[in-house]
């Protein structure tokens, strides 16, 4: 089997058993309900889950889910149709509201189909609106800017500025700014996108070495910050910087940021022992056993980012297959457990299934194995690989960047941010040795397989 077709038919047993955890689409679902995930997980992770499934789409063409998808976005619209739905209010955060808006602007992006008796350009719409809505929301009145996490002052983390918020959501959300500006052509949004960025800079939350922390508090004049890492924040503006790296005809302030933060990622969230070379992990709570809901399906974006970026961004494209070849490679041994034998495990670096299954784990491996696609020659139609543009829009991107990429012979990031130390030689080989279910074998040689 060619080794497209088969990492195809991989994704789209993981996309099954990941849609098995969907249910809230029988006709006894509250209309407030549907597209929603059951507790206890919040209502944003449904969002990312249709962004993740968008791409499942455009890179297998595989319509199977396409209009569960559809239903989906529009059902938490809200009244405004700006994904802000009264019934999620009290826990309402900036960041939440923008992960259904990424979902719609990868579904404008790739030319997902639009439900019949809906515009033909509902999915940019949707993701302007939120842009609107958080603009409007950008606070000069403690740091000299940003976003706060929460949007009413109800809500609790109310006066905390955090990096998700700001690295990824609307327009002053940077992502959503780079991407609205690559595909609209229209420079208020690339100058929201520098802004944000320059904002994060000056408070510290990005640093000189291109980590991302967590966030900082306004009450303080965000004075101090939460120094955690969590791989979704360098990997969420890499995906931003790489567009307007592309946008800008291979800018080399865009390529210099786009490269520290694909540096940042590589040295903090992949490798946590020797033996686990170019495996993706969670070093602020995978090893402890301390990830919770959310962190769970963090690795899901660093992968699809880390990807997406690659395209717009090619001189980095080797560096990423390497990295997200090996993850999958180390995901899909962790995908055998549960009843059927092959759902989804946290921990990649144990060489098995650790025991943990759940709806995180199964959507971060579907990310990173579908990202194979997209990386592999000839694995995506050419009319989903490449981001759309407005048809007046044109972009180019400089064929000899001045900067270059290695990915670390060894990092140590386990022992330094956690302080703990790799398991030993002995618990590895045992783990190594657990047996992988032949649905979703990974293996590397010349190519890159997945065997069914």
């Amino acid at each position: 089997m060619a080794p497209s077709a088969s990492i195809r038919n991989a994704s789209a047993m993981l996309a099954y058993d990941l849609m098995s955890y969907y249910q809230n689409n029988q006709s006894s679902t509250a209309v407030t309900a549907i597209g929603t995930l059951p507790a206890p997980l919040y209502w944003w992770e449904a969002g990312a889950v249709w962004g993740g499934m968008i791409d499942y789409w455009a890179y297998t063409n595989d319509t199977s889910y396409v209009h569960t998808v559809q239903q989906a976005l529009l059902a938490q619209v809200g009244p405004n149709d700006d994904y802000m739905m009264p019934a999620y209010y009290p826990s309402l955060g900036n960041d939440d509201q923008a992960f259904w808006a990424i979902a719609a602007l990868s579904a404008a992006e790739y030319g997902f189909p639009t439900p019949s008796g809906n515009s033909s350009t509902v999915w940019l719409d949707l993701a302007e609106a939120v842009f609107n809505t958080q603009q409007s929301r950008w606070d000069t009145s403690s740091c000299n800017g940003g976003l706060k996490w929460q949007i009413f002052t109800s809500n609790a983390g109310y006066d905390y500025k955090n990096s998700i918020s700001n690295g990824g959501k609307s327009l002053r959300f940077f992502q959503i700014a780079a991407r609205l500006a690559h595909y609209t052509g229209n420079e208020t949004y690339a100058t929201w996108a520098e802004k944000t960025w320059d904002w994060m800079s000056a408070v510290g939350l990005i640093d000189q070495n291109y980590n991302v922390y967590d966030g900082t508090d306004d009450t303080l004049n965000c004075s101090k910050l939460d120094h955690t890492l969590w791989s979704y924040n360098p990997s969420m503006l890499l995906y931003g910087t790489a567009m307007l790296y592309n946008f800008t005809n291979g800018s080399q302030i865009w390529e210099k940021r786009t490269t520290g933060l694909l540096e940042s990622c590589a040295n903090t969230f992949f490798s946590p022992f020797s033996k686990a070379t170019s495996i993706m992990y969670e070093p602020s709570c995978e090893p402890t056993g301390t990830c919770d809901v959310d962190q769970l399906s963090f690795k899901a974006y660093t992968s699809r980012w880390m990807a997406k970026a690659s395209i717009v961004a090619p001189y980095i494209a080797g560096s990423v297959s390497v990295l997200l070849t090996r993850s999958a490679e180390a995901a899909a041994q962790a995908c055998s457990g549960g009843a059927i034998g092959r759902m989804c495990g946290q921990m990649w670096y144990v060489g098995g299934y650790d025991g943990v299954i759940g709806v995180g784990q199964e959507l971060s491996a579907l990310e990173t194995v579908q990202a194979l696609l997209l990386l592999s020659d000839g694995g995506v139609h050419a009319a989903h690989r490449y981001p759309l543009t407005s048809e007046d829009v044109h972009v180019s991107v400089a064929s000899n960047p001045t900067s270059t990429f290695s990915i670390p012979s060894k990092t140590s990031a386990i022992e330094s941010a956690t302080g703990t130390s790799s398991p030993s030689s002995e618990s590895w080989r045992l783990r190594s040795n657990m047996n992988i279910p032949a649905q979703l074998m990974l293996g590397l040689g010349t190519g890159v397989w997945l065997a069914r």
